[in-house]
């Protein structure tokens, strides 16, 4: 790896993210106008630092709770670090909640300029786009329809169709490779083995499947407890994984 700082495209620095837990929903909603509600503290992360350069491919790894995914939810912008410092330096393309960002009246063809406009692009690199993304849906005649009538796997695959061909720098992906049925799955698999080879792409990515993980990344970082606890090679880290869960 090089050195050169400028090669980072993400930097965690001393991060932690502690979340309120409340005894039900008024106690939360109570708490907006009461700093006195009782409630208590949840550690997600736990002083965490790393670096991932440009271009890099890692898999994170953890039993559930581990603060995977809330590493991801930082990195995408969705939650916020309660202490500690993140630098992310390139267009994310979050593979997280497929469907998140869909406006239900619009159709199809108008969510991907939606999505897209969401996601910093102009009209003419969305229309450039638009008819890979229609294709790789296979929504058919429903790609003009609302989104509305749409069933929960069509909108999954519109969604995906989305994400990963708007070029994005970095590509994240919790475990939304289940996408659709069997086949579609495969397409799925194959599109982000082609955006990983030909496009210089970041990946983070959070499984239990260590054998696809092994497929896509060079490197992984394992967590426990909201600490990272081990960071490697990826032959390396998944077999500290498979020992640590036996």
């Amino acid at each position: 790896m090089s050195d050169n700082k400028n090669d980072n495209i993400i930097e965690f620095n001393n991060v932690t993210k502690v979340y309120k837990l409340f005894k039900d929903d008024k106690k939360r909603l109570l708490a907006v106008f009461n700093k006195r509600v009782p409630y208590k503290e949840k550690k997600a992360v736990d002083n965490v630092s790393f670096t991932v350069k440009r271009g890099e491919s890692v898999a994170l790894f953890g039993r559930n709770g581990a603060g995977k995914s809330t590493i991801l939810k930082i990195v995408t912008g969705v939650t916020f670090p309660t202490e500690g410092e993140v630098k992310v330096n390139g267009r994310v393309s979050a593979l997280l909640e497929l469907t998140a960002g869909f406006d239900k009246e619009l159709t199809g063809r108008e969510n991907i300029y939606l999505k897209g406009h969401l996601m910093g692009l102009k009209d003419e690199a969305i229309k450039e786009l638009e008819q890979t993304i229609i294709d790789f849906a296979e929504l058919g005649e429903y790609i003009d329809q609302p989104v509305r009538t749409y069933s929960s796997g069509m909108r999954a695959r519109l969604g995906f169709a989305i994400n990963i061909n708007i070029e994005p720098e970095i590509l994240i992906i919790d475990e939304a490779l289940s996408v659709g049925d069997a086949k579609f799955k495969k397409k799925c698999i194959k599109r982000v083995n082609e955006v990983m080879e030909t496009e210089n792409i970041t990946l983070l990515f959070v499984t239990h499947a260590t054998g696809v993980a092994q497929e896509f990344c060079k490197r992984g970082i394992l967590m426990k407890n909201g600490k990272l606890i081990y960071d490697s090679d990826i032959e390396s880290a998944v077999k500290k994984y498979e020992d640590m869960i036996k």
